[in-house]
């Protein structure tokens, strides 16, 4: 029960991360989004882990950080693909690949599965199908680009759980900060590579509305950050509901049920960015979260 209700309640809190740092990628681009979000997020962690007590080892800084490498591939190819859109299809995409990815290192490592199991994997594929099946015209549509990086992320996500439940139980928030600290790294790096590969390029002949121009995007840029810099804080909050739902339980359990998160995004994209979504797509979305219900029983 406490790993259900912790990994829920950081699915949902997830789902909100990702609305914003979908929205905040169309303003500074995915890269540079991410690495805000991850900034924030470490230091958050960092403030919050002295509180949450804890003795930690090498070891679980070790699998902290190979974590933030697979945290940093996933968040960065989730914020890409919401970018893209539309997050109502995207967003299950990658809860449904990200489910499925821990229930497969599972059956390699010797776990065993219910009866449901292989019922639910292909309610997954299905729901897959009719999610990005739009038969209506004026419904949104998935671009090829878009799903690819949403099956990426799903994956990327699925290594993340896999990873951080590497670590030991007395580790409190310790590898979710290092986790942290080498997503900004990695993806601070990326950025500054970007940056420098620009000014490289020649500069263009300035226009006479250039400082109008450039104004609006400073202020487009300035609220882009703002919002991957709260993005980043609820990011640290959902990740650390989640590690404690892996704590508490299993780990295909939790990671199934935090799969939930595209809830969250696809309530906010509906009631904010007005997303249209056909009803053969919404049975996909039920038929998603069905599957997830039924592999965390399974």
């Amino acid at each position: 029960m406490l790993t259900a209700v912790l990994s829920l309640t950081g699915a949902f809190v997830f789902g909100a991360a990702d609305f914003l740092g979908g929205i905040a990628a169309k303003r500074i681009g995915a890269v540079l989004a991410t690495a805000v979000a991850a900034l924030a997020g470490f230091i958050g962690l960092a403030v919050a882990t002295p509180l949450s007590g804890g003795a930690w080892t090498v070891a679980d800084l070790w699998w902290g950080a190979a974590a933030g490498v697979a945290g940093a591939v996933a968040i960065g190819l989730l914020y890409a693909c919401l970018a893209i859109g539309p997050m109502s299809i995207l967003s299950p995409l990658t809860a449904v690949v990200s489910a499925i990815v821990p229930m497969l290192w599972g059956l390699a490592t010797g776990a065993r599965l219910g009866p449901l199991a292989p019922w639910a994997l292909g309610l997954a594929l299905v729901a897959v199908v009719l999610v990005g099946f739009v038969p209506e015209r004026g419904a949104v549509r998935p671009s090829i680009t878009g799903i690819v990086m949403g099956v990426g992320s799903g994956t990327a996500i699925g290594a993340f759980f896999i990873l951080i439940d590497r670590t030991s139980d007395e580790s409190g928030l310790a590898p979710l900060t290092v986790n942290s600290a080498v997503t900004a790294a990695v993806m601070f790096a990326l950025v500054g590579g970007l940056a420098l590969r620009m000014r490289a390029k020649r500069p263009r002949m300035p226009r006479a509305d250039e400082p109008a121009d450039t104004a609006i995007v400073a202020r487009d840029r300035a609220r882009g950050i703002r919002l991957a810099v709260v993005g980043g804080l609820v990011n640290a909050a959902a990740n650390a509901l989640i590690l404690f739902g892996i704590r508490a339980g299993e780990l295909a359990i939790a990671a199934v049920l935090g799969a939930m998160y595209p809830a969250g995004t696809i309530l906010l994209a509906a009631i904010v960015l007005k997303e249209r979504i056909a009803p053969v797509q919404w049975a996909g979305l039920v038929l998603a979260l069905a599957s997830a219900a039924m592999l965390a029983v399974a």
